[in-house]
């Protein structure tokens, strides 16, 4: 699923103009951006949470050229889903 397809759904759903909807999808996404840019937790209940980790650096060997690299320390992204969303999924699995 695009973005485009989130601000279709809706704009339907609320009967808003398009561009009002991807304004204000745009202005959430880019505060969530901000807050785990800030290192903040973001939780959405009945969606799941966003956090960042650090990962260590560490050295690695690339496959096909044999080369040790060394990957410095980075921050990435971490979703948990919450238990009311991994009960749908699962349960639309069955």
């Amino acid at each position: 699923m695009l973005k485009k397809d989130i601000v279709d759904k809706v704009s339907v759903e609320l009967g808003q103009q398009k561009q009002d909807v991807g304004l204000a999808v745009d202005i959430i996404l880019e505060t969530m951006a901000e807050a785990l840019k800030e290192g903040r937790r973001i939780e959405l209940r009945g969606f799941g949470s966003f956090s960042t980790r650090e990962r260590r650096p560490r050295n690695t060997k690339n496959p096909r050229t044999g080369v040790v690299m060394d990957i410095p320390e980075r921050r990435t992204l971490h979703f948990t889903m919450s238990k009311s969303l991994k009960e749908r999924l699962i349960s639309e699995k069955d």
